[in-house]
């Protein structure tokens, strides 16, 4: 039998049925919930987190009598839009089930039902829903796209899930978004996942490294410039902000602008409109504004580095990316999608991690996230030798990174006494966190 996978949610009123599902499904699904109603289902889609939903069309409520299988079998799909809905109903109310189809279910089974037959219609619903969600990118079953460059991963854990039903509600609007996250956590993979499902996708979205751009080119660069505004303006010039309109302009280590050039980055963003360098005329851009950093900007703005009218003007929406050590049990998946992504582009017969490569990932730090990750893989691929990933091939420590905090605690002697060497191997330890963690561990250690 195939590994068990996947989560699946019963919802029925028939106490046989759900005891009569609960012996079935485990030996199809890795985990198995039943509740006798929809009263308690939002809750426990949030906790749960299913991959397919077996819901009965009718219960004992007062509810949209005889279309509650209707009725909830949208809600679902509004609030989860990837999560696949079974229908269980009666003969009699097959015409409903089809038009839940319409709806957005993934099928329908009639009651008394066979097992064969229900068994196969909530696999296929959760291979189905797991390849939406990112959680199947296997090498032996993932398809291509499933690995192209940039493509979101959302995997299982709780941060990404919040994350992602604040996406669902905010991706069609206007809503400025400011990102932030340490280095490597997939800024730009998300800003480009919000412009993907927003109402300006056929437009371009214009991405700009704004902590990369010299003072002198600043203006020129978001602005534009007109012929003969300085001695290399040879002709007109647009700037991102005009190549953005109609799209989404995405500003990238925002955190890193100094405070001079903040103030003309703020006025293009409220009055919406730009003057080329050298020009008179103003010039509207209708843009949806994307910004990004690794930075504390409010720890910033009490320090008198960011305009707090800036901040408060790009902070509408505000997600915070974890890191690679708070979503764990995302680290194999990945490494698993980068895998089949290299073995495709290095033309290496790859099949998967060893198991031992798998437990050695998971142990790492990876102060890097998923950058670092991605590419350790792209590496270990080009290196390998054999079908399977080995720790061999991944080249890396074979012992877990020591956590931070204590080791920047006993370099600066909280801990026993340590010889040099071993004292600046810590000092660099501690340089490596953040400045996001760092304000965060001491305001929660009160120091």
């Amino acid at each position: 039998m195939a590994a068990k996978k996947g989560k699946i949610l019963v919802v029925d009123d028939n106490a046989g049925i759900r005891k009569a599902l609960e012996i079935l499904l485990p030996m199809h699904f890795a985990e198995v919930k039943t509740i006798p109603s929809p009263a308690t289902l939002v809750s426990t889609l949030e906790q749960f987190r299913p991959d397919v939903i077996l819901l009965d069309m009718n219960f004992n409520t007062s509810i949209n009598t005889g279309n509650e299988g209707l009725y909830w079998a949208g809600e679902i799909k509004k609030m989860t839009p990837d999560v696949e809905v079974v229908l269980f109903t009666a003969y009699a109310d097959i015409q409903l089930a089809v038009e839940g189809m319409k709806r957005g279910a993934f099928d329908f089974v009639v009651k008394p039902w066979e097992n064969d037959k229900l068994v196969e219609v909530l696999l296929a619903a959760r291979d189905k829903a797991r390849k939406a969600l990112g959680r199947d990118a296997r090498p032996s079953d993932a398809k291509p796209a499933a690995t192209e460059a940039g493509a979101m991963f959302w995997g299982d854990s709780p941060a990404m899930a919040a994350i992602r039903k604040t996406l669902d509600k905010i991706a069609p609007t206007d809503a400025t978004v400011l990102i932030t996250g340490e280095n490597g956590t997939g800024k730009d993979v998300l800003a480009r996942e919000i412009h993907a499902r927003s109402l300006r996708n056929e437009k371009a979205m214009v991405a700009v490294d704004a902590g990369a751009i010299t003072e002198t080119l600043f203006e020129s660069e978001l602005f534009g410039h007109v012929k003969g505004a300085f001695t290399d303006a040879h002709t007109d010039h647009e700037g991102k902000f005009e190549q953005a309109d109609g799209g989404t302009l995405f500003l990238d280590e925002i955190g890193n602008i100094p405070l001079h050039l903040q103030a003309k980055l703020l006025r293009a963003i409220q009055n919406r409109s730009i003057v080329r360098v050298g020009g008179t005329e103003a010039r509207p851009v209708n843009i949806r504004l994307i910004c990004a950093t690794n930075m504390d900007l409010p720890a910033l703005v009490r320090e008198g580095r960011f305009r707090e009218d800036l901040f408060y003007r790009i902070n509408t929406v505000h997600i915070a990316l974890p890191s690679l050590r708070e979503r764990r049990d995302d680290i194999v998946p990945l490494a698993e999608r980068f895998l089949l992504r290299f073995a495709e582009k290095y033309h290496r017969p790859l099949t998967g991690l060893s198991h031992e490569a798998a437990e050695l990932l998971k142990a790492q730090r990876w102060n890097g996230n998923i950058r670092e990750l991605q590419n350790c893989i792209e590496k270990a691929v080009i290196l390998s030798e054999g079908r399977e990933l080995s720790v061999k091939d991944l080249a890396i420590d074979a012992h877990a990174e020591p956590e931070a905090a204590p080791a920047a605690a006993a370099a600066y002697g909280a801990g026993p006494a340590r010889n040099p060497a071993d004292e600046e191997r810590l000092v660099r330890e501690a340089m490596e966190v953040s400045r996001p963690t760092l304000y965060a561990k001491l305001k929660k250690y009160g120091l």
